[in-house]
């Protein structure tokens, strides 16, 4: 009766911290309730026309075989809208389109972009969702007829607005595509199906020629230039409608440059030759690698092309090269400061760099591109606003063989198709190409890793360098993986994935988060090998965080509580349950699916970094709190990913962790130790539970903690008082050791 009383504290206090976890789940998933899918109609009706478009007063009857709707205004069209995923192949990564409104004008230029519909479970990757509504809001004023015509127009900048996620490149690329072929279904500007995107194909005519000079490579446009004043600046700013900004002018003569600048193409070996000098274009192509192109930017007056946040990060972050729909800024491994240009009558600048093309850009120096500078203003101690402006180049004729345009394809919707696949491809490569880095130091920690498993019974022998080898990986796990690359992995990527299979698969979809992507294929792998625990116990940003955050409870002198072994077993099938429901609920809605999913704390956590609002928060709180008291208690009890993992799990081939015949029977020092109660009272590991921290195995080879060992080196010494080894050496009827679920020995 007194071991029962001493544990009822514990179990109410169990119950305690489940009810309060999920109180704070429904709340938080109440919160997450999102607008679900609609039609273009559907959306126009909570949409007055006049947030569209200024003195609009209503919206007419759909065109006819066109997905466009016009905006009236006294009974004239003022502007028309329709939805990008009516034109193109919008595809996130959760294999669902992402919907957004646009509204264009009767003049081709962009007037209002709405987010309407998306099914993303990356959606807030590290920025809140007000950022995204923003960046679309930034494509208002792009003239479309002149991106479908001269080079394909350039959007906001990504990086600078909102960061480079994968929602985000896939929003770019849809309005874009999605507004250049509505314009030419209208026929805007002249623009038409058969010509809203086709260009005769270019490419350079190579050929060694004279020296020119300065006044030469200007005149037949080889040298390209910008020139800015500081009322152009002012001007610029001004238009912006920031008071901050205005309020902060450049001072000075009206006239003077603020930046005098000049760039140029080295494709062509006449014109690098006369800015370079022989011996620097020399040195340009030994450095140069095949299919990689450079430039010279030359600039003066009072602002720096060059800035200085290179320095800090490598990057040049205030000019990018723009083409068509690609865009890549230089960094400094492929920058060089030239001290002068050496073509004759070249005026003095003080600034020369030449720039190499980044690894992974795309760009054709036969085509049209441009050089765009971005200008920023201080508004306060942290706070800049910024300004673009655009330097276009082209080479000159005598310089590019251009090919005959080809003949328009005989059905419009199958060239779409065959675009938006183009398109999917191209992005998810771009993504990866970005992204080496990450790559590789995400790989090499898999490698580091199966290694460790495949030689666990020799680490485990040294139970120093096991454990500071866990914890120092843990916090790779939990600040590298998890807040540093978010490549946090969830249930409802299980869910996607099954609804992609059970409708449209394709692979680039899920090819788009390369470290995501990386950890699914390790899962899948891992399962084959060591079930669940591989992922679950090394792999999860949050039960890092559980972890580390236990030791740091149990560092400080927090009581653990030991839930007792029939309410923990009869716990155990709580996330089962949860995963199920989830599972079944994500065959009726996805979204609805992806919605209660909150219930794992992963995005609020990890990909938000607690970056959220305060139902969400309670939510995660209380269950790091309740993980103080009960080591990985999310993991043990509610974690639906864990339960989808468990399942196939059940088919791992191999059986790694050793026991004894008399583990359970009568030792249950394992079984006490476990931080997830994994092994029952007669000693049985259940490999649905384990999440192979291998501390049992530390014990396995303990000579000061496992019995059975303390007990075969005392035999062994009898026999040899000099007898260094343990019992897997010495003693044949202890090293009858048996694997994880073997059945028992009583010889």
């Amino acid at each position: 009766m007194e071991n029962r009383r001493s544990i009822l504290p514990d179990t109410s206090a169990l119950f305690v911290l489940i009810a309060v976890s999920l109180f704070s789940f429904f709340l938080s998933a109440g919160a997450a309730l999102a607008i679900e899918k609609g039609t273009l109609s559907n959306y126009l009706q909570n949409i007055p026309p006049s947030e569209l478009f200024d003195g609009a007063d209503s919206y007419g009857d759909q065109i006819e075989n066109t997905p466009v709707v016009p905006a009236m205004s006294d009974g004239k069209i003022v502007g028309y809208v329709f939805l990008n995923t009516d034109f193109v192949s919008a595809i996130g990564y959760s294999g669902k389109p992402i919907e957004v409104l646009i509204a264009m004008t009767a003049d081709g230029h962009i007037a209002a972009g709405r987010l309407m519909h998306h099914a993303e479970p990356i959606i807030l990757s590290g920025i809140p969702e007000q950022k995204i509504i923003d960046f679309i809001a930034g494509y208002k004023n792009t003239d479309i007829l002149k991106m479908a015509r001269e080079k394909g127009g350039e959007p906001p900048p990504v990086d600078i607005v909102s960061g480079a996620t994968v929602t985000i490149m896939v929003i770019d690329d849809s309005i874009k595509r999605a507004a250049v072929r509505a314009a030419a279904a209208l026929g805007l500007g002249g623009l038409t199906e058969s010509t809203k995107l086709a260009s005769p194909k270019k490419s350079l005519i190579i050929e060694e020629g004279t020296t020119a000079d300065w006044q030469t490579l200007v005149g037949d446009g080889s040298v390209r230039r910008l020139r800015l004043s500081l009322e152009d600046i002012n001007a610029a700013f001004a238009a912006q409608g920031n008071l901050k900004a205005i309020a902060r002018p450049e001072t000075g003569d009206d006239e003077e440059a603020f930046i005098d600048l000049y760039v140029a193409s080295l494709a062509i070996p006449t014109i690098a030759r006369s800015l370079l000098g022989d011996r620097e274009y020399l040195n340009l192509q030994k450095k140069l690698k095949p299919g990689q192109n450079a430039f010279l930017v030359m600039g003066s007056g009072r602002y720096s092309f060059r800035g200085s946040g290179y320095v800090r990060g490598g990057i040049f972050d205030r000019i990018q090269v723009v083409q068509g729909e690609e865009a890549f800024r230089f960094i400094d491994r492929g920058y060089k400061n030239l001290g002068r240009v050496e073509a004759a009558g070249t005026p003095d600048f003080r600034e020369v760099a030449l720039f190499r093309t980044p690894k992974g850009a795309i760009y054709n120096p036969a085509e049209p591109w441009a050089l765009q500078l971005l200008v920023q203003r201080a508004i306060g101690a942290l706070e800049k606003v910024f300004v673009a402006f655009e330097l276009d180049y082209q080479l000159p004729d005598k310089y590019v063989h251009v090919e005959k345009a080809p003949p328009p394809p005989a059905t419009q919707s199958a060239t779409f198709e065959s675009e938006d696949i183009a398109a999917a491809n191209a992005l998810w490569q771009r993504i990866w190409k970005q992204k080496i880095p990450e790559i590789i130091i995400l790989i090499s920690a898999l490698a580091i890793l199966t290694i460790l498993f495949f030689v666990q019974d020799q680490i485990v022998r040294s139970k120093v360098f096991t454990e500071r080898f866990r914890i120092g990986f843990l916090i790779f796990t939990l600040f590298g993986i998890g807040f540093y690359a978010q490549a946090q992995l969830s249930v409802v990527n299980v869910f996607v994935f099954i609804n992609a299979l059970l409708t449209d698969f394709q692979w680039q979809f899920f090819l788009m988060e390369p470290l995501i992507f990386i950890l699914w294929c390790s899962v899948a792998v891992s399962l084959i090998f060591w079930g669940r625990g591989a992922f679950c116990g090394w792999l999860c940003p949050f039960g890092a965080l559980q972890e580390l955050t236990n030791k740091a409870a149990r560092f400080v002198g927090i009581k653990q509580f030991t839930v007792p072994w029939w309410l923990h077993e009869r716990l155990w099938p709580l996330k089962y349950l949860i995963f199920l429901g989830l599972l079944a609920l994500s065959v009726y809605s996805l979204h609805l699916a992806e919605t209660f999913a909150e219930i794992e704390p992963f995005r609020t956590s990890i990909v938000l970094r607690f970056m959220r609002g305060w139902p969400y928060l309670l939510f995660v709180f209380s269950l790091l709190f309740a993980g103080l008291f009960i080591e990985r208690f999310f993991c043990r009890y509610l974690c639906p990913l864990g339960a989808a993992l468990a399942i196939p799990g059940k088919l791992a081939m191999f059986n790694w962790l050793k026991r004894y015949r008399n583990c359970g029977d009568p030792c249950q020092t394992c079984a006490k130790e476990c931080m997830v109660q994994a092994i029952d009272p007669q000693g049985n590991i259940n490999p649905n539970e384990c999440l192979y921290c291998l501390h049992c195995q530390q014990n396995y080879y303990d000579k000061d903690v496992c019995p059975v060992v303390i007990h075969a080196l005392a035999k062994a010494r009898k026999m040899d008082p000099n007898a260094k080894t343990t019992v897997a050496d010495q003693d044949p009827a202890y090293r009858r050791g048996r694997r994880l679920n073997q059945p028992r020995d009583y010889e």
